[in-house]
């Protein structure tokens, strides 16, 4: 059960749809200002990965875009 993100272009509010089944008719409206024009957003995600103190930990580096922010993550890995 997949949760999606929409963003309201009418409003700017961001929220979410939970798809319960493939073919669930759902109409698409912003639960603010109940404009129709939607767009999917990326949602952001979460992860834990090991807990040894001698571990490479992931970062995140935020810098300022042409239209808000923006944001790098690196995790660590095998390297090539």
């Amino acid at each position: 059960m997949p949760i999606y993100e929409f963003r309201c272009l009418a409003c700017n509010h961001i929220f979410e749809l939970l798809s319960l089944a493939k073919n669930d008719a759902v109409e698409l409206k912003c639960p603010g200002c109940q404009a129709p024009e939607v767009e999917r957003v990326l949602s952001r995600a979460s992860y834990v990965m090991g807990s040894n103190s001698g571990s490479p930990r992931t970062s995140v580096t935020s810098k300022s875009c042409s239209g808000g922010s923006c944001a790098t993550i690196d995790i660590p890995g095998p390297s090539r």
